[in-house]
């Protein structure tokens, strides 16, 4: 039977976090690690999902019964197949092979990989002709549906879009995007993975969205016109929401529009070839969001403040939906492994945790291999 092999990179984020669903802009690049689909037509109308990390299978038996599973890891898939049934029709069943070198939890987009590659893959074998756009966004209606995280776009976007040593400055309003060439000359992207992954950082993804809506609904009484905070200046925001009356809703939007702000300054550092202002911005955004958006935790907070004190390190924040996963850092190549350690000995001496790390380059998107 026809089959397809498809592979869908994580991503990571340089700079703009928690703006994609405030319409506001993000600076995300794909990254070498990723998640790859083998799929396979079938003579029948059953779908076979294989996830060949955990040696597990769902098999459905129609396409007329996809349903959220109670095995968690089929529903990224399930979600996706679901978005086709609603524009397309099957004319078969089909078999899907998944695997990922993608850690889980670490922030780097694990479950918009897999829905990705299932996008483009399916779009790929049955030739259906979606363009790469209206796929990103079916990927992220499968999160919202059949993961229940109410993410942004930007995930599945960078996903999809990814180009080989470039970011993406994408504006999560209009879905304008531009390529901006990542010159890191003497420094390299590290990871510092904090082994955190707590349970409640979906929880409260959906509670900030949720406050930054109030805070539109606060604001719209007094500018009707505005529709997310993407339209609010920090002016606006002081006349119409009381630090004292409402104190978490103003300083989540408070945050929010620094960061949006903050995330076209840096794309224009990275036009000059200004990394070390770049790096500076990296700092403020993970104050922010330590301070003011309050998705940091202690080992996070560690780690950026151990990337501070080391002249070697231009730039460091936490990343992702945060209360955990990794920290991005831009770190000098110049005795890098002792760099690392340096900053791994910190971490262990403080929390009792080891330290893990990734090295990081920036790749393509969503791709046939």
């Amino acid at each position: 039977m026809q089959s397809i092999t498809v592979k869908a990179p994580g991503r990571i984020n340089l700079i703009g976090e928690h703006t994609d669903y405030n319409n506001g802009f993000v600076l995300p690049a794909a990254i070498q690690m990723a998640a790859t689909a083998t799929i396979t037509k079938r003579a029948d109308d059953e779908i076979h999902l294989t996830a060949i990390d955990l040696d597990d299978t769902l098999i459905i038996d129609s396409l007329a019964n996809l349903r959220v599973s109670e095995k968690q890891w089929a529903n990224y898939m399930i979600g996706v197949i679901v978005q086709f049934v609603k524009k397309q029709k099957f004319p078969t069943g089909f078999d899907i092979s998944l695997t990922s070198n993608l850690p889980i939890g670490a922030g780097l987009s694990s479950s918009a990989a897999i829905e990705s590659a299932i996008a483009f893959g399916l779009n790929e074998l049955f030739a259906f002709g979606i363009d790469k756009m209206e796929l990103t966004y079916m990927a992220q209606k499968a999160e919202h549906d059949f993961a229940g995280v109410q993410c942004g776009i930007m995930d599945q976007f960078a996903s999809m879009f990814g180009k080989k040593d470039h970011v993406i400055l994408l504006d999560c309003q209009s879905m304008e995007y531009q390529y901006f060439p990542l010159n890191l000359k003497a420094y390299q992207i590290i990871l510092f993975d904090t082994g955190i992954k707590h349970a409640l950082a979906s929880s409260e993804y959906n509670t900030r969205r949720k406050e930054c809506e109030h805070g539109i609904q606060l604001i719209k009484e007094k500018h009707p016109k505005v529709i997310s905070l993407r339209d609010v200046t920090l002016q606006m925001l002081n006349e119409c929401i009381s630090e004292h009356n409402h104190p978490s809703v103003y300083n989540r939007c408070k945050y929010v529009i620094e960061e949006i702000e903050r995330t076209q300054a840096a794309a224009q550092d990275l036009k000059q070839d200004n990394l070390k202002s770049f790096g500076e911005k990296m700092f403020n955004t993970h104050q922010g969001l330590s301070k003011l958006y309050e998705v940091s935790c202690p080992e996070l907070d560690i780690l950026v403040e151990a990337a501070l004190e080391n002249e070697n390190v231009i730039g460091a924040r936490m990343m992702g939906g945060g209360f955990g996963g990794c920290t991005i850092n831009i770190i000098r190549d110049d005795n890098i492994a002792e760099i690392i350690n340096n900053i791994r000995n910190q971490y262990q001496l403080k929390t009792g945790k080891e330290l893990v790390h990734y090295i990081v380059s920036v790749e393509q998107g969503a791709q046939v291999i």
